[in-house]
């Protein structure tokens, strides 16, 4: 299970510029101007020794009324949910009564706390934390998350006393009936998912109830089919930030987000009726982020006319076209329709994604396509893939070497990918491409001239005009 760090301060201390930092995105809107963050901001952190979760939240300052009450429930229930909180103060500013308000919300709530002065850039370190050992929250330490400087060392300090599961590694293989193959079902509010977990099983096992946000946490259900052992995972509805209202609802978030990191293989349920909205796509994009294997599936297709269905399949196709990989179902949980086909593709998927790929096929795979079609020019000089080797799996992960590949078009980039999906039939999972550039041993290195050469070298100079 992924570590939950939570960032939390009075409003404008640079919550937001940390998390667009710790995630390396610009999802969490950064402007001065106080309060701009009202809702939770979720990313993957990708930055320090391990991976983890992070939120953003909104700024506390004591004395909130109204809609600003609301956001300190859902602070203080970050805190209770957190495995560490980040607590940020502004070190230009220096101490207020508003710090003193969110450092008491940590004593009472937080399991672990680091204190964090930012904007300390051009500051001494240890006069701009000076005033803040006031706050009983242990050492500050000084950072500026605009210029990421002691940001690592902030990771370091804040990770190194968190316990955090092992990777799976090596991973089961296929055939190992003492592994469950792990399936997590994810989507929006009310687009049948529990249905679909009952359906499947064969059992009401799940509750199921036609109102958004029935399903509060993440729920495993074991199971055995044909001998073969599985473990579905039933996830909370995920929607818009804007129609998020009930704290409670907010944090089940981080659990459907930290079964999608648990899961091998993600089942994306969407709903017919409705199509495709922008919170699949984004949702979508987060499994893709994360390299999962993947099953799309479009539920409530029963009742649907020609045209609609129609309809629906170019909406797929308009609003998903980067998941192109993904067997895509048409099922009806309600009635039982093609629900049948569910497990056999999660299983095509996962064997996709934890094939052992050979480096000699994939070599010669690498050529056909270069002779096929070769790599563009750049500058006069061609583009040279040499050999290929695989360099992970679960997604699998290939390796390709040449010189100057870091000038390889995305173009002949995806071409390749669709070139090796195709040939080792990597269908339902995403596939990577690494590239390694060969050094020239040439390179800084002038010709020695055999004796004759420099002779001839001798006469050609006389020759020249002075």
């Amino acid at each position: 299970m992924l570590p939950v760090i939570a960032l939390i301060g009075r409003p404008n201390v640079g919550k937001s510029t940390l998390f667009n930092r710790l995630t390396r995105t610009r999802d969490a809107l950064v402007a001065d101007y106080p309060g701009l963050t009202r809702d939770r901001k979720y990313g993957f952190g990708k930055l320090g020794p391990s991976p983890y979760l992070v939120i953003d939240t909104g700024g506390v300052a004591g004395g909130e009324e109204g809609i600003d009450e609301v956001m300190v429930e859902q602070t203080i229930r970050a805190l209770e949910d957190a495995d560490v909180a980040i607590i940020m103060v502004d070190g230009r500013e220096g101490l207020t009564a508003a710090d003193e308000y969110v450092a008491e919300l940590a004593r009472k709530n937080a399991k672990r706390s680091v204190l964090v002065v930012n904007k300390a850039e051009g500051l001494d370190t240890a006069i701009a934390g000076g005033e803040f050992h006031g706050l009983g929250l242990g050492e500050p330490l000084a950072i500026s998350a605009a210029h990421g400087d002691r940001v690592a060392a902030l990771m370091d300090m804040v990770l190194g006393d968190v316990e955090i599961e092992p990777e799976e590694a090596p991973l089961p293989s296929y055939d190992d009936d003492e592994h469950a193959l792990r399936i997590a079902v994810i989507g929006r509010p009310n687009v049948g998912k529990s249905t679909l977990i009952n359906r499947i099983i064969g059992e009401e096992r799940l509750v199921v109830y036609d109102q958004p946000g029935t399903t509060r946490d993440s729920v495993a259900v074991p199971f055995v089919r044909n001998d073969r052992k599985y473990e579905l995972i039933d996830t909370a509805g995920i929607r818009r930030k804007a129609r998020v209202h009930e704290a409670i609802e907010k944090f089940s978030i981080v659990k459907a987000l930290q079964a999608i990191e648990r899961a091998h293989v993600v089942i994306a349920v969407l709903d017919a009726q409705e199509g495709v909205t922008e919170q699949d796509v984004s949702l979508l994009g987060l499994v893709l982020e994360r390299g999962r294997a993947l099953v799309v599936v479009t539920n409530k297709w029963d009742g649907l006319s020609p045209e609609k269905r129609k309809k629906v399949r170019d909406d797929l196709d308009r609003r998903l076209p980067f998941l192109d990989f993904a067997e895509r179902i048409t099922i009806s949980a309600l009635h039982g329709t093609a629900v049948g086909e569910l497990l056999p593709a999660a299983e095509r998927a996962y064997k996709a994604a934890i094939a052992d790929l050979s480096t000699t096929e994939l070599t010669r795979e690498l050529e056909g396509a270069v002779m096929e079609h070769p790599p563009p020019m750049v500058r006069g000089r061609r583009i040279r893939l040499r050999y290929a080797h695989q360099g992970g799996r679960n997604p699998p992960v290939i390796v390709i070497h040449g010189n100057q590949t870091e000038r390889l078009p995305e173009a002949y980039r995806r071409y390749l990918v669709n070139r090796f999906r195709k040939a080792f039939r990597l269908k339902g999972t995403p596939v990577r491409l690494s590239f390694k550039t060969s050094d020239n041993p040439y390179k800084g290195r002038r010709n020695k001239l055999t004796p004759r050469q420099e002779r001839k070298r001798s006469r050609l100079m006389k020759r020249v005009k002075k």
